[in-house]
């Protein structure tokens, strides 16, 4: 069915046709969208001590607000990550951001963390159905300086700790000035045990991953490494969004129009494949690893657990293939885990 739509979205812009999709998902019978519901339970995966239903998640950007948690667990997402939520609510940045690279499969945005801050997806995520895996993404306000970035990243978990299964640090955006400075290791570690700290005096405790950019060279992603292992945190979601254009089919003409943000899509897949295997390569098993960029297919999922993923997510592939593409993706997985 979504390979009807989508033509029809594709003539809105893409924020609008963002909007009405979820609407869409909301309405009764939304589940023909992805020809089924939830994943068979041969695709389960157990990590972090928690027990995912399928190992495809929605990555963060795409329910903000945590709007839409119930209707996309219907369509057979086994984890749903909200954010990235800050403090205060903040408009993000000036429209148009967020653009569509047609001949690539690929996305450009600046949107600048639009939330309507933490306080309101608290509530609402107080009303999910049981049994959903939500993960919140957590970032700083654009006002607030580096300096003091660590109090809103407090500020957000504190007030989500009760009602989310996990936290994602995001310190990798692009469209945020100054953010990817705090993937430094000392602001970063200042951070991640502060949080640590906090989540070891709560009687329940939450796993804590570090959501890092794609551009990181190999010496930052070695600092990257020794931060987990310091930190203790559970592990490393990799990638963000890319500044880089390179290879690209969209002309030089269009991406000059367009002007900055974060690329996803297709053109992300070989480099965030890469960089999932680098890590696992130095990061050994129990410490997770949540690959996501360039995944439209069952294929390129596969491609980012045989590197050392334990669970991916979907973004931009699932604009351009529809939710079906979460059902191939169960489906393969569960083959591939018998073949393992």
């Amino acid at each position: 069915m979504y390979g009807l739509l989508r033509p029809l979205l594709f003539l809105l812009s893409p924020e609008k046709a963002h909007h009405l999709t979820f609407s869409l998902l909301e309405l009764p019978g939304a589940t023909a969208l992805s020809g089924g519901a939830a994943p068979p339970g041969t695709a389960a995966v157990e990590v972090m001590g928690l027990r995912f239903p399928g190992p495809v998640g929605l990555a963060a950007g795409m329910d903000k607000d945590a709007a839409h948690v119930n209707a996309l667990a219907r369509i057979g997402f086994g984890f749903i990550e909200v954010g990235t939520l800050t403090p205060l609510p903040q408009p993000g940045n000036d429209k148009p951001r967020l653009f569509r690279l047609k001949p690539d499969n690929a996305l450009i945005n600046r949107m600048g963390f639009n939330n309507g801050g933490v306080a309101a997806a608290l509530e609402r995520l107080k009303r999910r159905n049981p049994g959903i895996i939500v993960g919140g993404n957590i970032g700083k306000n654009k006002a607030t300086p580096n300096e003091r970035a660590i109090d809103d990243y407090v500020i957000c978990f504190e007030a989500l700790h009760a009602v989310v299964d996990y936290f994602v640090v995001n310190v990798s955006s692009p469209n945020t000035p100054g953010l990817r400075a705090l993937q430094e290791k000392g602001p970063l570690l200042e951070i991640l045990n502060e949080l640590k700290r906090r989540d070891a005096a709560k009687a329940v405790h939450r796993p804590i991953l570090l959501k890092i950019a794609p551009d990181l060279t190999d010496g930052q992603l070695d600092d990257i490494v020794a931060v987990v292992k310091e930190s203790g945190i559970a592990g490393v979601i990799a990638t963000n969004t890319t500044i880089a254009r390179d290879g690209l089919l969209t002309t030089k003409a269009t991406l000059e129009t367009i002007g900055a943000g974060g690329l996803s899509g297709a053109p992300l897949r070989a480099r965030s494949t890469a960089v999932v295997k680098y890590l696992r390569a130095r990061l050994p098993k129990p410490v997770v690893i949540i690959g996501v960029g360039g995944i439209d297919s069952a294929e390129a999922a596969l491609e980012k657990l045989e590197a050392g993923a334990d669970l991916v997510q979907v973004y931009t592939g699932l604009v351009y293939e529809g939710p079906k593409l979460i059902v191939r993706i169960n489906e393969e997985f569960a083959q591939w885990k018998i073949r393992q």
